[in-house]
């Protein structure tokens, strides 16, 4: 029996192996791993086992995150992805076992350095709630949406991984005199989205749909953009979201491999105004580069929305070409995320403004509890799942945070 044939568990077989960094010390030293089943996988350590990588990809498994590996290039990540394959599929299980780990037993940090990080708003169906909300006499959508992918550039140094607790963020809130008040956040929320980690580089940007389909999108994870509605609504106008945003997100513990979802690529929705040339995606360009990538928000372990990211009305390449058509620069370990992933029906809405509308309407939970916006001891989680080859299933894992009181 090889190790896949033994370890491979539904969501997380040979189809998937996504790449995440661990410690079994404690903390002391991490390793980059990748995941098969519930076992996950010392890669550094099993190359030194069996060979078959070449020295610049044995060097880049081999270090304590994704870091090296994004900078090595496409050629190397599909190098070492073809060889884990290999490995795992045709290998007995004494032989790969021994560089494992149970999944449970070990603890995590970030897969990557996240360099710089840029946040989207590419569902239409929660662009157009959101406006719905905060302008009902006006459009929902403002006159650029369907034009360009509105996006704005965050923190990176406050992005967390998986597990992480998030203490209740304090600032400036909007109050019916017309004077803020300071103080916790009142209307605490999360943002259900996807993220994308690059790779290589592009130091005088322009990276075309293509290319950044090709040679740059590494691979996609759970991302939990906490806000706070109230600091938010008070602050971001002229210039944006700030400390409504800024003082945590979470990223999934996993990074699926962009190349493990070739399966999962549909169209994207039929666009109501040609692109730009810059921003075409068709057939010509490789197309399909939406994702069927189906997610959960949960409270405490129940699920309470399932938002469904194939109605995205931007996909992740042409968010590249966006951010890089004006000569900005692109380097490994840069990061996006979609926005927040929302769907035509109310149980498929990824933020608890939009399951609450506003707070006017509260969301009931199967213990007859209702809730509004986010409250101190929960865990919010997010899941998702998308299809793979030969009838299997992508799992990306949890994204789980706890909300802890302000400091």
């Amino acid at each position: 029996m090889s190790f896949a044939d033994t370890y491979s568990t539904a969501g997380f077989g040979v189809q998937n192996l996504p790449y995440g960094s661990f410690s079994a010390d404690g903390g002391k030293t991490f390793r980059l791993g990748a995941r098969l089943g519930e076992r996950v996988i010392d890669l550094g350590a099993l190359a030194a086992a069996v060979g078959g990588l070449d020295e610049k990809a044995t060097q880049a498994v081999s270090a304590s995150n994704l870091d090296a590996l994004l900078a090595a290039g496409a050629s190397v990540w599909s190098q070492v992805r073809t060889w884990l394959q290999k490995v795992v599929t045709e290998e007995e299980v004494s032989t790969v076992e021994p560089h494992t780990h149970a999944v449970d037993g070990v603890t995590y940090q970030l897969a990557f350095s996240p360099a710089d990080y840029v946040d989207y708003y590419a569902s239409e169906h929660h662009a157009t709630n959101l406006g719905k909300m905060f302008r009902p006499n006006e459009d929902a959508l403002k006159p650029n949406w369907k034009h360009l992918p509105v996006g704005y550039h965050g923190r990176s140094g406050t992005v967390v991984v998986s597990g992480t607790d998030v203490p209740r963020p304090k600032g400036l809130r909007p109050e019916e005199s017309g004077i803020p008040s300071f103080g916790p956040s009142r209307r605490l929320d999360i943002e259900a989205e996807i993220g994308f980690v690059l790779g290589g580089s592009a130091p005088k940007g322009e990276v075309s749909v293509q290319k950044a389909a090709e040679e740059h999108i590494f691979g996609v994870f759970l991302f939990n953009d906490w806000s706070a509605r109230d600091i938010q609504n008070y602050e971001y106008v002229p210039l944006g979201p700030y400390l409504g945003k800024s003082f945590a997100s979470t990223a999934g513990t996993w990074i699926v491999p962009w190349e493990a979802l070739k399966a999962a690529r549909v169209d994207a929705p039929e666009r109501t105004y040609p692109v730009a040339s810059y921003l075409e995606d068709g057939a010509e360009v490789g197309g399909g580069y939406g994702l069927d990538i189906t997610m959960g928000v949960t409270v405490n372990g129940e699920t309470v929305s399932h938002p469904p990211f194939k109605y995205l009305y931007w996909t992740a390449p042409q968010m590249v070409a966006h951010m890089t058509v004006n000569n900005a620069s692109l380097r490994p370990g840069d990061m996006f995320a979609s926005g927040t992933v929302s769907g035509p029906e109310k149980s498929q809405r990824g933020s608890f403004i939009e399951l609450s509308w506003g707070g006017k309407e509260p969301l009931t939970l199967k213990d007859g509890s209702e809730m509004f916006f986010l409250e101190d001891g929960q865990e919010i989680g997010l899941t998702g799942t998308a299809p793979a080859a030969n009838g299997e299933t992508i799992d990306f894992g949890e994204c789980l945070g706890t909300i802890k009181p302000a400091t």
